[in-house]
């Protein structure tokens, strides 16, 4: 792990066409199967001629109709070779291309952005999600929703990664083409919800549940455990490179899966599915198999008493990692959160 970092070193950089073309692109949004009511996201089943129910369209369908859209010079804006290395990039606040969804879209296109977005979480979480990126997109002057940015990889239908970036978001939906990782490769997500210096209680952020979740979990370890469980070196954070895996179960900190009692370990297994809620069931489920099948004794559970808001005791920073993932949140000024699960097969 990473040598102690000041607190001014964990402050945040991010805080200091055509009439026929039109017609088309309405053609296109009109016949989605998931649309946004009410301000959330639902699953819409529709039916054909002869009765058949058929499943709402997914992200990626989404995405496959958003490229049929796109014009000549929106693909020389936006779409790159699978191999781009902007595909794997993850960070706490960037754009993967300059031009905001505001600057390279037509206002149907700009839907179609929106729910292949929410499309990517839960039905439970969508609408929350959403209104977390706007708000601190709004935040940073930066233009809310609209003012993120998105690039597309390879082409839809075949090997291809849609790729969502902006103030505490970076999110992806790829089919299944990027082997062995969960979520396309790391993720991240944040909120600063009141403000950048949060209190204790984080009010009004979308993700300090998973936080109390995970004290949960501290709480139920006996004394022992908790010496072993409780560090003071937190990892830095440095783009892609706060997720690298070790790939070797040697040097973890923090406490090992294997030595918690049953009940524990029930604990602690529900906390990585309830960290999971916000994103669709079949990337929560993926992560979990792929967790699974690296074997669930090799987790460790670290909570950090650096930067205990409130000197309360309830741990701002934790993390869960084994060879082959990590899930470091670091609720300190604010929640930031970086992801990355991996088939150890693949690494």
């Amino acid at each position: 792990m990473s040598q102690s970092i000041p607190f001014k070193h964990l402050s945040c950089p991010d805080c200091a066409g055509g009439a026929s073309r039109r017609e088309f692109i309405k053609t296109a949004v009109g016949g989605i199967a998931a649309t946004a009511v009410s301000g959330s996201l639902l699953s819409v089943m529709s039916r054909q001629s002869g009765g058949a129910v058929v499943p709402a369209a997914t992200s990626e369908t989404l995405v496959g109709q958003l490229y049929k859209t796109l014009n000549d010079k929106q693909r020389k804006t936006i779409c790159f070779p699978f191999q781009d290395p902007r595909r794997s990039k993850v960070d706490n606040n960037w754009h993967i291309i300059k031009p905001n969804i505001k600057a390279v879209f037509e206002p149907e296109q700009r839907d179609l952005v929106r729910q292949i977005f929410m499309s990517m979480h839960s039905e439970e979480y969508a609408q929350r999600v959403f209104e977390q990126v706007d708000h601190d997109n709004q935040e940073a002057k930066a233009g809310g929703f609209e003012g993120c940015s998105v690039a597309m990889f390879g082409e839809p239908g075949k090997q291809f990664e849609f790729v969502f970036t902006g103030r505490h978001v970076t999110r992806r939906c790829d089919g299944n083409s990027v082997d062995g990782e969960a979520f396309g490769g790391p993720i991240f997500y944040g909120h600063a919800a009141l403000s950048d210096n949060e209190a204790a209680d984080h009010p009004g952020n979308a993700y300090w549940y998973q936080a109390k979740r995970a004290n949960e979990l501290f709480q139920a370890l006996d004394g022992k455990q908790r010496k072993i469980a409780l560090n003071d070196n937190p990892r830095t954070e440095k783009g892609t490179d706060t997720v690298a895996l070790t790939g070797s179960e040697r040097g973890l900190s923090g406490i090992r899966m294997s030595d918690l009692t049953h009940d524990q370990k029930d604990l602690a297994w529900k906390v990585m599915n309830d960290v999971l809620a916000p994103f669709r069931k079949t990337d929560a489920a993926k992560a979990m198999k792929l967790i699974e099948d690296a074997g669930r004794d090799k987790l460790h559970f670290t909570f950090y008493n650096y930067m205990d808001i409130g000197n309360d005791g309830v741990w701002d920073i934790w993390q869960i990692e084994g060879p082959s993932m990590v899930w470091y949140f670091r609720g300190a000024p604010h929640v930031h959160t970086w992801v990355h699960v991996r088939d150890p097969k693949a690494m």
